[in-house]
């Protein structure tokens, strides 16, 4: 397997993101047989590099799927982490808040599902949509329950000031030993249209999208700049962004694959020590037993 260049993908603000950066990349694989070999060897490696990390038991990882609908999200979470043991992996999907989560600060309902030392985190649509969607329809602001007298009187110094509390957040993470790997699955707005046409046509995917959801797409351009200003405002060095091109799903998995190898490969995680004697006293103890 050659190695690719992951660090191309990588946004940690000493380059500034622009949203017309390309969705497509040069492919990864040959055909869909080439595709299952190499996310086969990838998980592998994944998984081995989660083992050590779950006997470590010093570091977590907390993985962020953001994108616009039809992004791919689901498929890659399903791919790229189908090797991962499940006893060790937490997947959260939030949709939008309840009321209870309204009655809470916008990051609460995110920190009841962190994952533990030794584990895989995975948000599936993160706390960067009360930055995006709640920036691209700031009425519902209302529903929070912020007093107002703490609201700042513009709207774009309150997104600045969560920019900043994100940021704090993450770096708070990072402190305690959990990095974060923040991905960002960028589709051409054509090629989210194909996918969502296939949607409707499919008698068993027709009730993902409704009317709201056409209704949400128009504002495509608004969402653009949200994501271009946020992922500026939050990449930093220890907690950057991947801006993955997605317009074909096989390459958007082997990106994502490679990425999240590479990282846990990267953390400085052991096997605890072990006394070959007390094994070998341990073996001689079970052959006893068995006789």
């Amino acid at each position: 397997m050659e190695k690719l260049d992951t660090a191309q993908f990588r946004f940690d603000g000493r380059k500034k993101f622009k949203t017309d950066v390309p969705t497509t990349s040069a492919l990864l694989y040959t055909d869909a047989a080439d595709h299952t070999r190499q996310m086969d060897a990838l998980s592998a490696r994944m998984d081995q590099a989660q083992n050590r990390m779950h006997a470590d038991e010093h570091y977590g990882l907390l993985v962020l799927f953001q994108a616009m609908d039809a992004g791919g999200k689901d498929s890659s979470i399903r791919h790229v982490f189908r090797g991962v043991n499940p006893s060790r992996f937490k997947m959260a999907a939030f949709k939008k808040p309840s009321e209870e989560d309204q009655k809470h600060d916008f990051l609460w309902r995110f920190w009841q599902e962190l994952p533990e030392r030794g584990y895989i985190g995975v948000f599936n649509r993160t706390y960067y949509e009360e930055v995006l969607a709640m920036r691209v329809h700031p009425e519902r602001l209302e529903k929070q329950y912020i007093p107002k007298e703490l609201l700042p009187k513009d709207t774009e110094t309150l997104w600045k000031q969560r920019f900043g509390d994100i940021v704090h957040f993450e770096d708070y993470l990072h402190r305690n030993g959990f990095p974060i790997v923040k991905l960002y699955l960028h589709v051409a707005k054509e090629e989210q249209g194909k996918r969502l046409i296939a949607r409707l046509n499919d008698p068993e995917k027709q009730w993902k999208l409704s009317e709201s959801d056409l209704e949400e797409r128009e504002f495509w351009p608004e969402y653009l700049r949200a994501y271009e200003d946020t992922i500026n405002a939050t990449a930093t060095e220890q907690n950057p962004w991947y801006v993955i091109p997605s317009d074909d799903r096989p390459n958007q998995q082997l990106i994502i694959a490679h990425i999240l190898t590479e990282l846990l490969e990267a953390l400085p995680t052991t096997f605890p020590e072990t006394d070959s004697g007390e094994a070998q006293k341990l073996i001689r103890k079970i052959e006893k037993q068995d006789k």
